[in-house]
């Protein structure tokens, strides 16, 4: 099944489904077809309900979607799946504490997944970003998120302050 942007004055004109692989095919306005193509946030941290790309296998831009609320429900919903299998990014809510402060170093913190444990390599694997938001990479590259690290509780600020 094909769908279409809801408002074509507003944005161009597409169509998406998923092929017998379960992989997403846009259909641009001019009829030509790309198959795996990707949905990219422009802002996944600081702004997820932001602007985001459909992009083609090669990288290239094939639309632009300033907000998802523009797009036709099934196409939101196409979009939104795939957006959800690609990002994982647990939000720690809670430091539960850590092996050493120096690194590398394993932290144990509760996360919107649940206790995990994980290792910091360096310091600088800790990125500040806007609004006293933190993205933690772990050793393996997954990023964990702390959206407020003043809303965390005094511990965990205080084990976080060692390491910025």
């Amino acid at each position: 099944m094909t769908t279409t942007t809801a408002n074509p004055s507003q944005q161009p004109s597409f169509g998406l489904h998923r092929n017998s692989f379960g992989r997403l095919v846009f259909s641009g306005a001019d009829g030509v077809q790309h198959e795996n193509v990707i949905p990219v946030r422009a802002f996944p941290v600081t702004a997820p309900e932001g602007g985001l790309s459909v992009v083609s296998s090669d990288g290239h831009e094939l639309v632009w979607i300033d907000r998802l609320e523009q797009v036709a429900p099934q196409a939101r919903k196409l979009i939104e799946e795939e957006l959800a299998s690609r990002e994982f990014m647990p939000e720690i809510s809670r430091i539960v504490g850590v092996s050493t402060y120096a690194t590398p170093s394993d932290w144990t913190v509760q996360t919107s997944r649940g206790v995990t444990t994980f290792t910091l390599k360096g310091e600088e694997d800790i990125r500040r970003l806007a609004n006293s938001a933190l993205l933690i990479a772990d050793s393996h590259s997954i990023q964990f998120l702390v959206r407020d690290m003043k809303a965390l509780d005094k511990h965990s600020r205080k084990i976080l302050d060692r390491f910025l």
